[in-house]
């Protein structure tokens, strides 16, 4: 069952590594705020991620379980989902601006709400995580869920807890180049997932 702790870490930080609203915020907090100011907002952010991947991965999961053409189909469109996704990755172009982002100045109850603004209210993350994650259950054996999604939780802790560190100690080092570099890199992963996916489906159709 490891290996599906490791595969769910992995498509995890793939999922979660790549520059969006949620990275955005951390990373501005990290260079803006203190560094205690910037921990309290990376692991906000870090809750609300996770229970965003718990809903998404266990609420469409009991449906697949169910109906068998939703399954196919979740297969199906996730695949092609993930495999826009990881393309889209790669053809983006990430920015460090903050004259958009919300004012970092202010008490933590309002970060958490900013926090689960740029996590629930961001229709673009319920969307994916709801694909992404959908539709792998839809491809793991039913012993491996919480072995996966362990896996999957715990990137979004490293990877947050990262962020903060990271651009806490190193303000004037990062751009984005690098921001583009990882970008590249996560997309590529994303897209063998989404390929793996397709697998999965032809499998499926071939076995009916």
């Amino acid at each position: 069952m490891i290996k599906y702790l490791i595969q769910g870490f992995i498509l995890g930080l793939s999922y979660v590594a790549p520059i969006g609203m949620q990275n955005l915020y951390v990373i501005n907090s990290s260079i803006s705020m203190s560094k205690k100011r910037a921990y309290e907002v990376a692991f906000i952010t870090i809750f609300f991620d996770i229970s965003l991947s718990l809903s998404s991965f266990f609420g469409i999961g009991l449906l697949i379980n169910k109906f068998n053409f939703l399954k196919l189909t979740i297969l199906l469109l996730g695949s092609i989902i993930v495999l826009y996704i990881g393309m889209s990755l790669i053809k983006s172009k990430p920015t460090l601006s903050t004259e958009t982002s919300t004012n970092l100045n202010i008490p933590l109850s309002k970060v958490a709400l900013a926090c689960f603004t740029v996590t629930w209210l961001n229709p673009q993350a319920i969307l994916d995580g709801t694909l992404l994650l959908g539709s792998f259950r839809a491809s793991l054996p039913l012993n491996s869920y919480d072995f996966f999604i362990g896996g999957v939780c715990t990137a979004s802790l490293v990877w947050f807890t990262f962020l903060a560190t990271i651009f806490s100690i190193f303000k004037n080092i990062f751009n984005e180049k690098i921001l583009r570099k990882i970008n590249i890199l996560c997309g590529c992963v994303v897209i063998f997932y989404g390929l793996k996916l397709l697998y999965s489906f032809i499998k499926i159709i071939y076995a009916v």
